[in-house]
């Protein structure tokens, strides 16, 4: 079993990355599957539960609870209810023993028994921004000013979240295998060298 994760910055085509690399190698691929499975665990809409976990909240909790999410504190949280019925969503995909790629949650660190190929996704501001605004909602029409602050926004939240359930920073090139810059590139042409190393990878102890 392989299983690669990836963490990415707002707007960096992480996601898009992830779905093309899955759609190649013929890989198993998790994204918002993930919320839908914790909402079917708790009863919730999967779009409640989205709010809970990505936008609301428990990122206010100090820093100084991170890692330690059984604690009574934390348990007290109906969010952090929820963090950990997602922590068991991934490990349950984890046991299905399936090639797969997971997109975000924090996988490179709570799957990280299995030996995962953790990828960074990054971009430059401009870039971001640009793509963002290709790839908008209907209705939705944010000007340079205000994506820049709802990217950088997301990017805390990503962040924070991740120091308070694990204790290390987020975005830090030695906490990941590779980190894939799509600033100059369209994300379908990184698609194939990605996938190159990605074999290398998991060559790497045969």
């Amino acid at each position: 079993m392989r299983i690669i994760t990836i963490s990415r910055e707002f707007g960096s085509g992480g996601r898009e990355l992830g779905k093309r690399l899955a759609d190649l190698l013929q890989w198993d691929y998790y994204d918002s599957e993930i919320i839908s499975a914790v909402a079917q665990k708790c009863g919730q809409n999967p779009q409640a539960v989205e709010q809970l976990l990505e936008h609301h909240g428990w990122q206010q909790f100090p820093v100084t609870y991170r890692g330690s999410i059984g604690s009574t504190a934390y348990l007290q949280s109906s969010q952090v209810d929820l963090l950990l019925k997602q922590k068991s969503v991934l490990e349950e995909i984890a046991s299905l023993g399936k090639d797969c790629i997971i997109v975000g949650r924090n996988a490179d660190v709570i799957l990280n028994a299995y030996d995962p190929l953790n990828l960074f996704v990054c971009a430059q501001m401009d870039a971001r921004i640009r793509r963002c605004m290709e790839r908008a909602a209907a209705g939705e029409n944010l000007g340079e000013k205000d994506l820049r602050k709802k990217i950088l926004q997301i990017d805390k939240m990503r962040s924070r979240t991740r120091e308070i359930l694990t204790g290390s920073p987020w975005g830090q090139p030695e906490a990941y295998h590779l980190t894939v810059n799509t600033t100059a590139w369209p994300v379908k042409a990184l698609v194939a060298p990605t996938a190159t190393f990605i074999e290398s990878f998991f060559r790497r102890n045969l």
